[in-house]
């Protein structure tokens, strides 16, 4: 069998025409992939952000100030970092420009009220640590044990993450959902019933170690159960949830603003779309290439039944066989070492990791949390705008991602990325040339306005492209032994790259100012661009089996490899 002619390839399609699918026409293929998706929901609306930034001379009234505090929350960010940084650009007294060690928005909030009546917030966690502290002394004397609070989620993701790997390699994709909907939710009930803060640290580290296996879980869930020719829009899908869950996170936050003991329910409600996955996903199947892998033929031909029809089912079967006889030529066994002893794994692990960093190191939260500011930076002051600018960054993530799912299979992954970062260079400089100028105070509010474009334009390019790519390219790219632990290390990578962003980029912002920040994001989002020319391969459209075989010849530098990608952009649209 010939790569055109395996099953789900171009060539294969091509010939049979009837036998293609598209995104609405299996309503299983969809509904295992919505269900799935859910680990998404949890992931975007644990770590779901939206800064805002109400202007010193604008005094609230305390059910309108808890309106436009939770309405903007998004839950786990690390917030102590920015407190001093924003203070500072909107030229806020002194006694409000915190020192990053230690501070964080409820400190802020807390010292800008006692002075002036109004206050300051980013982040679900960060906000209800104001009524944390008012029901523990201990929290509000201490600033390790608000950063504690804020952060351990992160930690637990980390983790999670890296075991994530091997747990959905040694039991199955379903096993290790239901594992991180359990832990999950053990998590929820935990910081909604914490009697001391050490005990809501554990939630939290719960928590993180749920959303960190459902980061790794539910793209390779997806990806394994896709056909060929839709697989990088349904894997999309569950960004697509991800912006979603951050919607979701403000309007619930809202809800709960005026209900008693406000911090333990919007904590706790967040065990709600993991106890539906859980209930849900025990109706599922396992992933039937899982399931083939490990000779249970008879379940992973019955999911796979539902998927194809009679014609093709019978293509799918053989290749698969075929590629599980492979398989089981190699060792049963596969460890962490063993990506690094084969230049074929090194090659894919350099690319899935890779983009992995990148989507963070180009920026995102970085233009995310400075959106307040850039705002303002146009002149705008109403109370009105800061309760929009949440739902229209969330909005516009969201659409971006839309558009994403029907691109990627439509014009490849490296298209799509190299587009996206190519927007976003442009608008990274367009961010960085309004933060010169307008640190200048000549013709602020055209450069405002110039910096609110540069914003728009970011969310833009990147939502649709460096937004789902990373995690669509690596649900594919290694072979079937490898899937679960690359897919955790890569996944580990891009909580690390995260966290380094927050640690680092307010130090460069201090030391050299805001608008050479940008300008160094911009210098990265270049790297970020060769390295896609050079590293990442396209995968649009290739069977599990065709991109391993890709790969197998990138590793031997064979020039089959120019003829494949070729055949590729004569695809047709899925």
């Amino acid at each position: 069998m010939t790569i055109d002619s395996m099953p789900g390839s171009s060539g294969y399609l091509d010939a049979y025409p009837g036998r293609r699918i598209s995104y609405f026409s299996n309503g299983y293929v969809l509904s295992l992939t919505v269900v799935a998706g859910i680990g998404g929901l949890l992931f975007g609306y644990d770590t779901g952000q939206s800064p805002w930034i109400q202007p010193p001379s604008y005094t609230l009234g305390p059910s309108l100030r808890k309106k436009l505090l939770y309405f903007c929350l998004g839950i786990s960010v690390r917030l102590g970092p920015y407190s001093s940084s924003l203070a500072q650009s909107l030229g806020w007294p002194k006694n409000l420009q915190i020192g990053y060690h230690g501070a964080n928005a409820a400190n802020a909030l807390a010292i800008y009220e006692k002075n002036h009546g109004s206050g300051f917030f980013m982040g679900v966690i960060s906000g209800a640590l104001l009524y944390i502290k008012d029901e523990f002394e201990v929290v509000s004397q201490s600033s390790f044990l608000q950063e504690t609070i804020v952060s351990m989620a992160l930690v637990g993701a980390m983790i999670g993450a890296a075991a994530g790997g091997w747990i959905n390699d040694a039991y199955g994709r379903k096993k290790a959902t239901l594992l991180a909907d359990v832990v999950f939710t053990i998590g929820a009930i935990v910081m909604a019933a914490a009697p001391d803060p050490y005990v809501l640290i554990a939630g939290r580290l719960l928590v993180g170690l749920g959303v960190g296996v459902a980061s790794v879980t539910a793209p390779v869930y997806i990806a394994e159960a896709s056909p060929s020719e839709i697989r990088g829009g349904l894997v999309s899908t569950n960004v697509l949830m991800i912006t979603g869950g951050q919607f979701l996170s403000y309007l619930v936050n809202l809800a709960f603003t005026e209900v008693p003991g406000t911090w333990r329910w919007m904590l706790g409600v967040s065990g709600v779309p993991s106890i539906i996955q859980f209930s849900l996903m025990l109706f599922l199947p396992e992933s039937p290439r899982w399931l083939y892998m490990k000779d249970n033929k008879s379940q992973a031909i019955s999911v796979l039944s539902k998927i194809y029809d009679p014609d093709r089912l019978e293509d799918e079967i053989d290749q698969l066989a075929a590629a599980s006889e492979e398989e089981r030529q190699r060792k049963n066994a596969v460890s962490y070492l063993d990506v690094f002893k084969s230049k074929e794994m090194r090659l894919a692990l350099l690319a899935g990791a890779g983009l992995q960093a990148f989507q963070q190191f180009t920026g995102i939260n970085t233009v995310m949390y400075y959106s307040p500011t850039i705002v303002q930076m146009a002149g705008f002051r109403s109370n009105q705008l800061a309760l929009l600018l949440s739902l229209i960054v969330a909005a516009m993530n969201a659409m971006g991602t839309i558009v994403g799912i029907y691109l990627i299979d439509y014009v490849g992954r490296r298209k799509l990325a190299l587009s996206s970062l190519s927007g976003v260079l442009v608008s990274l400089v367009i961010l960085s040339g309004s933060f010169y100028m307008g640190s200048s105070g000549s013709g602020s509010g055209l450069y405002g306005w110039l910096a609110v474009l540069g914003l728009a334009l970011y969310i833009g390019f990147f939502s649709p492209g460096m937004g789902p790519v990373p995690w669509a390219v690596n649900s594919e790219i290694y072979p079937q032994a490898y899937r679960g632990i690359c897919g955790g290390m890569s996944a580990t990578v891009n909580w690390i790259s995260n966290l380094i962003v927050a640690q680092s980029f307010l130090s460069i912002a201090t030391s050299i100012g805001t608008g050479p920040t940008f300008l160094i994001l911009a210098g990265v989002t270049v790297v970020a661009f060769v390295f896609v020319v050079v590293f990442v391969p396209e995968t649009k459209g290739l069977t599990f089996e065709e991109v391993e075989q890709l790969l197998k010849e990138r590793a031997r530098g064979s020039s089959q490899e120019t003829g494949l990608l070729e055949n590729q952009d004569d695809d047709d649209e899925p």
